[in-house]
Protein backbone atom coordinates (compact mmCIF):
# COMPACT_ATOMS: atom_id res chain seq x y z
CA UNK A 1 0.00 0.00 0.00
CA UNK A 2 1.16 3.54 -0.91
CA UNK A 3 -1.19 5.86 -0.45
CA UNK A 4 -4.50 5.47 2.66
CA UNK A 5 -7.43 7.74 3.19
CA UNK A 6 -8.75 7.92 6.81
CA UNK A 7 -11.37 9.51 8.52
CA UNK A 8 -10.99 10.20 12.20
CA UNK A 9 -13.57 11.52 14.98
CA UNK A 10 -13.49 14.12 17.42
CA UNK A 11 -13.88 13.64 20.55
CA UNK A 12 -14.76 15.42 23.97
CA UNK A 13 -12.93 14.20 27.38
CA UNK A 14 -13.35 14.69 31.01
CA UNK A 15 -16.80 14.32 30.83
CA UNK A 16 -17.49 15.85 34.16
CA UNK A 17 -15.52 14.39 36.62
CA UNK A 18 -13.74 11.66 34.80
CA UNK A 19 -10.58 14.15 34.69
CA UNK A 20 -7.81 12.90 32.18
CA UNK A 21 -9.52 9.54 31.98
CA UNK A 22 -12.79 9.64 30.27
CA UNK A 23 -13.50 10.12 26.56
CA UNK A 24 -15.96 9.97 23.93
CA UNK A 25 -15.80 10.06 19.93
CA UNK A 26 -18.31 12.31 17.91
CA UNK A 27 -19.34 13.00 14.48
CA UNK A 28 -17.13 15.67 13.35
CA UNK A 29 -14.06 14.37 11.57
CA UNK A 30 -10.69 14.94 10.00
CA UNK A 31 -10.04 13.55 6.98
CA UNK A 32 -6.73 12.62 5.97
CA UNK A 33 -4.83 11.07 3.29
CA UNK A 34 -1.14 10.11 3.68
CA UNK A 35 1.06 8.96 0.55
CA UNK A 36 4.73 8.18 0.70
CA UNK A 37 6.59 9.72 -2.05
CA UNK A 38 10.23 9.62 -3.15
CA UNK A 39 11.30 12.58 -0.93
CA UNK A 40 10.67 15.45 1.18
CA UNK A 41 7.43 16.28 3.24
CA UNK A 42 4.32 18.15 1.60
CA UNK A 43 1.29 18.75 3.69
CA UNK A 44 -1.77 20.63 2.37
CA UNK A 45 -5.03 21.42 4.02
CA UNK A 46 -3.73 23.39 6.80
CA UNK A 47 -2.60 26.69 8.29
CA UNK A 48 1.11 27.83 6.46
CA UNK A 49 2.52 27.65 10.01
CA UNK A 50 1.48 23.70 10.68
CA UNK A 51 2.69 22.71 7.04
CA UNK A 52 6.40 21.22 8.24
CA UNK A 53 7.78 18.84 10.34
CA UNK A 54 6.16 19.83 13.93
CA UNK A 55 2.82 18.90 11.97
CA UNK A 56 0.89 16.08 14.58
CA UNK A 57 0.45 13.94 12.39
CA UNK A 58 3.62 13.78 10.58
CA UNK A 59 5.32 13.13 14.22
CA UNK A 60 2.88 10.24 14.81
CA UNK A 61 3.99 9.00 11.42
CA UNK A 62 7.29 9.09 12.26
CA UNK A 63 7.33 7.83 15.33
CA UNK A 64 5.76 4.63 14.09
CA UNK A 65 8.71 4.21 11.93
CA UNK A 66 11.02 5.08 14.35
CA UNK A 67 9.27 1.99 16.34
CA UNK A 68 9.74 -0.06 12.99
CA UNK A 69 13.21 0.84 12.82
CA UNK A 70 12.53 2.34 9.59
CA UNK A 71 13.77 5.54 8.36
CA UNK A 72 12.03 8.59 9.25
CA UNK A 73 13.16 10.53 6.20
CA UNK A 74 11.03 8.78 3.83
CA UNK A 75 9.30 10.96 1.92
CA UNK A 76 5.36 11.56 2.23
CA UNK A 77 2.33 13.74 0.89
CA UNK A 78 -0.76 14.67 3.77
CA UNK A 79 -3.43 16.60 2.65
CA UNK A 80 -6.37 17.17 5.20
CA UNK A 81 -9.94 17.93 5.39
CA UNK A 82 -10.74 18.94 8.90
CA UNK A 83 -14.22 19.84 10.10
CA UNK A 84 -12.97 19.89 13.33
CA UNK A 85 -11.69 23.16 15.29
CA UNK A 86 -8.32 23.71 16.62
CA UNK A 87 -8.01 24.63 19.96
CA UNK A 88 -11.67 24.22 20.60
CA UNK A 89 -11.61 20.83 23.36
CA UNK A 90 -12.72 18.67 20.86
CA UNK A 91 -9.50 16.69 20.15
CA UNK A 92 -8.10 18.35 17.14
CA UNK A 93 -4.59 17.13 18.43
CA UNK A 94 -5.22 13.66 18.92
CA UNK A 95 -7.14 13.00 15.73
CA UNK A 96 -3.91 14.43 14.02
CA UNK A 97 -1.82 11.70 16.04
CA UNK A 98 -4.13 9.14 15.89
CA UNK A 99 -4.35 9.65 11.91
CA UNK A 100 -0.22 9.59 11.94
CA UNK A 101 -0.06 6.65 14.05
CA UNK A 102 -2.64 4.36 11.61
CA UNK A 103 -2.04 5.50 8.39
CA UNK A 104 1.79 4.96 9.37
CA UNK A 105 1.14 1.64 10.34
CA UNK A 106 -0.78 0.59 7.32
CA UNK A 107 1.61 1.65 4.57
CA UNK A 108 4.34 -0.50 5.93
CA UNK A 109 2.41 -3.91 6.63
CA UNK A 110 0.37 -3.72 9.50
CA UNK A 111 2.75 -4.85 11.87
CA UNK A 112 1.46 -2.99 15.45
CA UNK A 113 -1.69 -3.73 17.00
CA UNK A 114 -4.48 -0.65 18.08
CA UNK A 115 -3.06 -0.91 21.63
CA UNK A 116 0.88 -0.81 20.39
CA UNK A 117 -0.35 2.70 18.24
CA UNK A 118 -2.21 3.84 21.49
CA UNK A 119 1.23 3.46 23.24
CA UNK A 120 3.04 5.53 20.19
CA UNK A 121 1.02 8.02 20.32
CA UNK A 122 0.87 8.41 24.33
CA UNK A 123 4.01 9.64 24.44
CA UNK A 124 3.14 12.78 22.01
CA UNK A 125 -0.21 13.56 23.51
CA UNK A 126 0.64 12.69 27.32
CA UNK A 127 -2.79 11.39 28.50
CA UNK A 128 -5.14 9.01 26.77
CA UNK A 129 -8.46 10.37 27.52
CA UNK A 130 -9.06 11.73 24.14
CA UNK A 131 -6.40 9.20 21.99
CA UNK A 132 -8.79 6.12 23.07
CA UNK A 133 -11.96 7.16 21.50
CA UNK A 134 -10.08 8.56 18.13
CA UNK A 135 -8.71 5.51 18.06
CA UNK A 136 -11.58 2.74 19.10
CA UNK A 137 -14.84 4.94 18.95
CA UNK A 138 -17.45 5.02 21.43
CA UNK A 139 -17.13 5.90 25.14
CA UNK A 140 -13.94 4.72 26.72
CA UNK A 141 -12.01 4.64 30.27
CA UNK A 142 -8.29 4.80 30.14
CA UNK A 143 -5.04 5.40 32.47
CA UNK A 144 -1.60 4.96 32.03
CA UNK A 145 0.41 2.25 33.84
CA UNK A 146 3.93 2.72 34.12
CA UNK A 147 3.91 4.19 30.84
CA UNK A 148 1.39 1.72 29.46
CA UNK A 149 -1.74 3.69 28.49
CA UNK A 150 -4.10 1.06 28.91
CA UNK A 151 -8.27 1.95 27.57
CA UNK A 152 -11.72 -0.23 28.18
CA UNK A 153 -14.73 0.44 26.16
CA UNK A 154 -17.83 1.05 27.96
CA UNK A 155 -21.59 1.04 26.97
CA UNK A 156 -23.65 4.13 26.52
CA UNK A 157 -27.44 4.57 26.24
CA UNK A 158 -28.49 5.03 22.69
CA UNK A 159 -31.17 7.53 24.13
CA UNK A 160 -28.56 10.41 25.30
CA UNK A 161 -27.50 13.21 22.68
CA UNK A 162 -24.46 15.47 23.13
CA UNK A 163 -24.72 18.89 21.76
CA UNK A 164 -21.92 21.22 21.55
CA UNK A 165 -21.74 25.02 21.81
CA UNK A 166 -18.82 25.92 19.55
CA UNK A 167 -17.50 29.34 20.69
CA UNK A 168 -15.80 31.81 17.95
CA UNK A 169 -12.33 32.65 20.28
CA UNK A 170 -10.15 29.59 21.20
CA UNK A 171 -8.60 28.08 25.13
CA UNK A 172 -4.78 26.43 24.58
CA UNK A 173 -4.68 23.13 26.48
CA UNK A 174 -1.78 24.70 28.05
CA UNK A 175 -3.70 27.66 29.67
CA UNK A 176 -6.40 25.14 30.43
CA UNK A 177 -4.11 23.52 32.54
CA UNK A 178 -1.65 26.22 33.85
CA UNK A 179 -5.70 27.31 35.97
CA UNK A 180 -5.54 24.01 37.97
CA UNK A 181 -4.55 23.90 41.40
CA UNK A 182 -1.46 21.71 42.16
CA UNK A 183 -2.99 20.34 45.04
CA UNK A 184 -6.79 19.23 46.13
CA UNK A 185 -8.74 18.57 49.22
CA UNK A 186 -9.10 15.08 50.19
CA UNK A 187 -12.30 15.69 50.25
CA UNK A 188 -12.73 16.86 46.35
CA UNK A 189 -10.66 14.21 45.42
CA UNK A 190 -13.33 11.54 46.83
CA UNK A 191 -16.19 13.99 45.43
CA UNK A 192 -14.68 13.28 42.02
CA UNK A 193 -13.78 9.61 42.64
CA UNK A 194 -17.66 8.40 43.36
CA UNK A 195 -19.03 11.12 40.82
CA UNK A 196 -17.13 9.25 38.30
CA UNK A 197 -17.76 5.83 39.52
CA UNK A 198 -21.50 6.53 39.40
CA UNK A 199 -21.41 8.25 35.82
CA UNK A 200 -20.11 4.84 33.86
CA UNK A 201 -23.48 3.36 35.22
CA UNK A 202 -25.39 6.30 34.57
CA UNK A 203 -24.12 6.41 30.66
CA UNK A 204 -24.67 3.11 30.12
CA UNK A 205 -28.57 3.23 31.66
CA UNK A 206 -29.05 6.75 30.28
CA UNK A 207 -30.47 7.62 34.02
CA UNK A 208 -30.93 11.58 33.43
CA UNK A 209 -31.20 11.84 37.23
CA UNK A 210 -27.98 9.74 38.18
CA UNK A 211 -26.45 11.74 35.24
CA UNK A 212 -27.60 15.03 36.07
CA UNK A 213 -25.82 14.25 39.84
CA UNK A 214 -22.82 12.34 38.76
CA UNK A 215 -21.40 14.93 36.33
CA UNK A 216 -20.46 17.18 38.90
CA UNK A 217 -16.70 17.75 39.04
CA UNK A 218 -14.80 19.71 41.73
CA UNK A 219 -11.07 18.55 40.39
CA UNK A 220 -11.42 21.31 36.56
CA UNK A 221 -14.19 22.89 35.67
CA UNK A 222 -14.69 25.72 38.83
CA UNK A 223 -11.38 26.52 37.66
CA UNK A 224 -11.61 26.68 33.76
CA UNK A 225 -15.43 28.02 33.64
CA UNK A 226 -13.54 31.71 34.53
CA UNK A 227 -11.25 31.34 31.20
CA UNK A 228 -14.24 31.25 29.44
CA UNK A 229 -16.35 34.12 28.91
CA UNK A 230 -20.04 33.90 28.69
CA UNK A 231 -19.99 30.20 30.17
CA UNK A 232 -22.43 30.94 32.88
CA UNK A 233 -25.04 32.15 30.31
CA UNK A 234 -24.91 29.45 27.85
CA UNK A 235 -24.91 27.02 31.03
CA UNK A 236 -28.53 28.65 32.25
CA UNK A 237 -29.56 28.25 28.49
CA UNK A 238 -29.12 25.04 28.39
CA UNK A 239 -30.64 23.86 31.30
CA UNK A 240 -33.53 26.46 30.53
CA UNK A 241 -33.72 24.59 27.54
CA UNK A 242 -34.37 21.18 29.49
CA UNK A 243 -30.76 19.69 29.35
CA UNK A 244 -29.95 16.97 31.39
CA UNK A 245 -26.48 17.78 32.21
CA UNK A 246 -23.70 20.15 31.14
CA UNK A 247 -19.93 20.48 30.84
CA UNK A 248 -16.64 21.54 29.31
CA UNK A 249 -15.34 19.79 26.79
CA UNK A 250 -12.16 18.51 27.05
CA UNK A 251 -9.99 21.55 28.38
CA UNK A 252 -12.49 23.97 26.69
CA UNK A 253 -13.48 26.59 25.85
CA UNK A 254 -16.48 24.62 23.53
CA UNK A 255 -19.12 23.48 26.08
CA UNK A 256 -21.28 20.11 26.08
CA UNK A 257 -25.00 19.75 27.28
CA UNK A 258 -26.07 16.25 27.46
CA UNK A 259 -29.94 15.51 27.24
CA UNK A 260 -32.64 12.87 25.33
CA UNK A 261 -34.83 15.11 23.77
CA UNK A 262 -34.47 14.72 19.90
CA UNK A 263 -35.63 18.14 19.67
CA UNK A 264 -33.34 20.07 22.20
CA UNK A 265 -30.92 21.82 20.03
CA UNK A 266 -33.53 23.74 18.28
CA UNK A 267 -35.15 25.37 21.97
CA UNK A 268 -31.32 25.49 23.02
CA UNK A 269 -30.34 27.87 20.34
CA UNK A 270 -33.37 29.75 20.52
CA UNK A 271 -32.88 29.88 24.28
CA UNK A 272 -29.52 31.59 23.59
CA UNK A 273 -30.71 34.57 21.91
CA UNK A 274 -27.92 37.18 21.59
CA UNK A 275 -24.82 34.46 22.29
CA UNK A 276 -25.97 32.90 18.98
CA UNK A 277 -23.38 35.67 17.37
CA UNK A 278 -20.48 34.35 19.03
CA UNK A 279 -21.43 30.34 19.58
CA UNK A 280 -22.18 27.52 17.16
CA UNK A 281 -25.14 24.59 18.52
CA UNK A 282 -24.07 22.16 17.05
CA UNK A 283 -26.07 18.50 17.92
CA UNK A 284 -23.12 15.59 17.50
CA UNK A 285 -24.32 11.59 17.06
CA UNK A 286 -21.69 9.02 19.02
CA UNK A 287 -18.57 7.55 16.48
CA UNK A 288 -19.07 3.98 17.46
CA UNK A 289 -15.86 2.95 15.20
CA UNK A 290 -12.63 5.43 15.61
CA UNK A 291 -10.24 5.57 12.89
CA UNK A 292 -11.78 4.14 9.98
CA UNK A 293 -10.11 3.53 6.22
CA UNK A 294 -11.97 5.21 3.30
CA UNK A 295 -9.53 3.75 0.99
CA UNK A 296 -6.28 2.78 0.25
CA UNK A 297 -4.10 1.39 -2.58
Amino acid sequence: MEQVTLKIPATTANLGPGFDSLGLALSLYNTMTFRKTEGGLSISGCPEEFRNEEHLAVKAYRAVLRRLGLPVEEGLSLTMESEIPISRGLGSSAAMLAGGVVAANLLHGAPLSKEELLAIANVLEGHPDNLAPALYGGLTASLTEEGRPMTVRLPLSPNLRFVAVIPDFPLSTHEARAVLPKTVPFADAVFNASHAAVLLGALGEGDPALIRAALQDKLHQPYRRSLIPGYDAVEAAAKGAGAIAFMVSGAGPTLMALTDDPHFAVGFEAALGGLRAHWQVLPLAVDTEGVTVISGQ
